[in-house]
């Protein structure tokens, strides 16, 4: 495979894709166990979700 003359800019915007891309999955599953975390703390503080208070309410009402 023959890139020309500037293979070298080719290859570097390439291994520069793929470190962002891999660096935004990283981000985002770090992210992601983070958020359950304090979502954790906050039902063991005793906090509530409204969405579930939401059904419960709505499944007791005539």
């Amino acid at each position: 495979m023959d890139l020309g003359p500037h293979a070298d800019f080719i290859l570097a915007s390439y291994a520069v894709y793929a470190v962002v891309l891999a660096a935004l999955a990283a981000w985002l599953v770090y992210d992601g166990v983070h958020q359950q975390r304090l979502l954790d703390d906050l039902e063991a503080r005793g906090a509530t979700r409204r969405s579930r208070a939401g059904r419960a309410e709505k499944n007791t009402k005539p």
